[in-house]
């Protein structure tokens, strides 16, 4: 089977199982920007106790992290790890924010895809993980995010080589999924969802439920799929091949 086929069989397979997973959760684009910078490195246990700090404090708005002196800033995320560079980090992106944006976010999500993914490079901390979040959680851009347990399972799978860049990824899965996005969200009005894992599912939330374009869409879901099947199969060691539903597509499996 040829790559990008693999690609969609893996989507068509894992959203009939486990259906919608309402992944980005947040409750507005800023939120979404916040949690791309807390997620580095740490779990989304972590930032979720990071990001219920910070709405607990009634800081989690731009306004509030402009007024918020840095140490209680660092204070606040502390549960996410790294704070200090983090908060340091988020401050950098307000700022960035009003001096070429004039503080909207709205002005910032308007500007062409590769133009505004090369700023958000350009910032400390921020990579393609990170920038790739934003735009396309934040922003509805269609752009892939590829993370370590995309990695993974393209390895494991064979679809890639030990070397791929990311760049190489995202492209396999923008060229596989963007074409026929419309179509593969047809099909499922009812998952069949099984018993135990499913997915990286969340609550239903403003931004889970925002209407998308169909490519961002199936970007979106088929990130949070992925997360899926690596926290709940595809481990760093000790990987559940056996119950995983991309088990079949296995290099060898019957």
């Amino acid at each position: 089977m040829q790559p990008d086929n693999q690609i969609r069989s893996y989507f068509e397979t894992l959203y009939h199982s486990w259906g919608r997973q309402h992944w980005w959760p947040a409750q507005s684009a800023f939120e979404v920007i916040v949690g791309a910078y807390l997620t580095q490195n740490t779990s989304w246990t972590n930032v979720e106790r990071a990001l219920g700090s910070l709405r607990a404090a009634r800081i989690l708005s731009l306004r509030g992290i402009r007024r918020t002196p840095l140490p209680h800033l660092e204070r606040l995320i502390r549960s996410a790890g790294y704070f200090r560079q983090k908060a340091r980090r988020i401050r950098i992106f307000v700022s960035f924010l009003d001096e070429r944006y004039a503080g909207s976010l709205t002005g910032m999500f308007a500007q062409p895809t590769v133009k505004l993914r090369e700023e958000l490079l350009g910032l400390e901390g921020v990579g393609p993980e990170t920038a790739d979040s934003i735009l396309l959680y934040g922003g509805n851009h269609h752009v892939f995010v590829v993370d370590a347990y995309t990695r993974r399972i393209l390895d494991r799978h064979r679809l890639v080589g030990a070397r791929a860049s990311y760049e190489e990824m995202r492209d396999l899965f923008e060229k596989a999924l963007g074409p026929s996005a419309e179509q593969l969200l047809k099909p499922i009005s009812a998952p069949a969802v099984a018993s135990g894992p499913s997915g990286s599912g969340h609550a239903p939330s403003c931004m889970s439920i925002a209407q998308r374009t169909a490519s961002a869409q199936v970007f979106n879901e088929m990130h949070g799929l992925i997360v899926g099947v690596g926290k709940n199969f595809c481990k760093k060691s000790q990987p559940a091949c056996e119950r995983c539903p991309l088990q079949k597509f296995l290099p060898g499996a019957e």
